[in-house]
């Protein structure tokens, strides 16, 4: 059964998953590349392929109802597609079902998605029921990539997804703090990523997605500010395409927010509606999933509980403020509660290991740090009423260490009828971010199908 709940307007067009784009304001739906054809995102490859609503201009003779017509069946290409990307291959009588198109509109539709080599049509198999069995669209993920990479501060991580959400490749390379400026960072995971695809089969890579620890603006994409980088007022996307070529379609977001989406479309908990996922690295962000959609506020800018103030006499934060929750939950507060000098992934691996053989006094930072965890999220579960809490980066990967004394915290902190909400260790732990930037990219590809797709990579 579908987990995936589609509600219908007639004819299907708008039909919408309850999690699908990234926000009402996701450039999905404000870029003129999704509404005009001749500003369509032109993704990367040699060879055309077709198109179903390349449509000639009205001066030539297309009637308005001409029009009409095409961006129907443009919108349904997209809620086929969509459906198919987040439930995997279903049959044409289960796409009816699902969108409440006619059979016919479906099956037309399906060869339309064929012809543009985003799905295949296979025989279901025998059952021995009367009757022609319908036959089963399967997504082509192999043929259809898109890479999604996370740019850290201590690692740079990718990913690729194949249509359908399958993650083919992953893989992440830790580096030094001295070598994370934008430039230096870009062509680091690019040259990853070419390093993962070079011996994939023939495939269409039809963008890129990129997450950053930082303040991304809607709509442009425009990285504000990332503290815990040092950088500022950065295109991340332009950097990205100077390097593989100015028709890449690429997008850009906020890490937490696109482990948000992640881990609500591809983890353990896909399909809860109210979700709080907190990133905590050397920095700490949040992203917040309400009814299925990520909150993002009126620049993109929602979810930054790291920087909701908690010590009034705490520690400077590198955005500048005094007491940060990131200044008592990230990285730095965590190693300094122990006691260590150092920094980075492989302190936090020694923490860990101390903390899997016993180690007293490690045991006792992590219940510090698991107090402060439950006062920082003691106002967000008052506040937000959530189905769930999910706990990403460093923050997952302590969580074995800290679950007892996060719920006894918690107990004492939260109203009485949030204390039991609760609180998991994401599920697709450090590749949630880049997972959730392939997400993003597919939301806008999937927007603009049969305008103009790419292809061979």
């Amino acid at each position: 059964m579908s987990r995936h709940t589609f509600t219908h307007n007639p004819g299907g067009v708008n039909s919408q998953p309850e999690i699908s784009h990234l926000a009402p304001n996701d450039p999905a739906h404000t870029d003129p590349a999704h509404t005009d054809p001749d500003r369509a995102p032109a993704l990367t490859g040699d060879t055309a392929v077709p198109s179903t609503t390349d449509m000639p201009a009205r001066a030539n003779g297309t009637s308005s109802s001409g029009v009409r017509n095409a961006t129907v069946r443009q919108q349904n290409l997209a809620t086929v597609l969509r459906l198919l990307h987040l439930d995997g291959p279903l049959s044409r009588s289960a796409i009816v079902q699902h969108t409440g198109l006619t059979r016919t509109a479906v099956g037309t539709l399906a060869t339309d998605l064929v012809e543009l080599g985003m799905v295949e049509e296979r025989d279901p198999p025998p059952k021995g029921a009367r009757g022609r069995p319908s036959p089963v669209v399967h997504p082509l993920a192999e043929q259809n990539i898109v890479v999604g990479l996370d740019l850290m501060v201590d690692s740079i991580g990718a990913v690729v997804s194949g249509l359908g959400g399958s993650v083919l490749r992953s893989e992440r390379r830790d580096r030094g703090r001295a070598s994370n400026d934008p430039e230096a960072s870009v062509s680091d995971a690019l040259t990853l990523v070419d390093r993962m695809t070079g011996d994939l089969r023939p495939s269409r890579r039809l963008g890129i997605g990129v997450a950053v620890p930082g303040l991304v603006a809607e709509p442009s994409q425009q990285l504000v500010l990332a503290p815990n980088l040092g950088w500022s007022d950065v295109d991340i996307a332009g950097l990205v395409r100077d390097r593989i070529g100015a028709e890449t379609l690429v997008t850009v977001a906020n890490e937490a927010d696109l482990g948000a989406v992640a881990e609500s479309r591809r983890g353990d908990v896909a399909g809860t509606g109210h979700v709080l996922f907190v990133s905590g690295e050397v920095g700490v962000g949040g992203g917040v999933i309400s009814d299925g959609r990520l909150v993002t506020g009126t620049n993109g800018f929602a979810g930054e509980i790291g920087h909701i103030p908690v010590n009034p006499t705490g520690e400077r934060c590198s955005c500048g403020a005094i007491g940060c929750f990131e200044t008592e939950l990230g990285e730095a507060a965590l190693l300094r509660r122990v006691g260590y000098d150092g920094s980075g992934r492989a302190e936090v691996d020694r923490l860990i290991a101390h903390a899997e053989a016993g180690d007293a006094s490690v045991a006792a930072a992590l219940d510090e740090h698991a107090r402060w965890l439950a006062f920082g999220l003691s106002g967000p579960l008052n506040l937000l009423d959530l189905d769930l809490v999910v706990l990403g980066g460093l923050l997952g990967r302590i969580f074995p260490h800290i679950e007892t004394a996060l719920e006894r915290e918690l107990a004492d902190r939260a109203l009485i009828a949030n204390r039991t909400t609760p609180v998991v260790a994401a599920s697709l732990g450090e590749d949630a971010a880049a997972i959730g930037a392939a997400e993003f990219t597919w939301d806008r590809i999937i927007a603009g199908v049969g305008m103009r797709l790419g292809t061979a990579n």
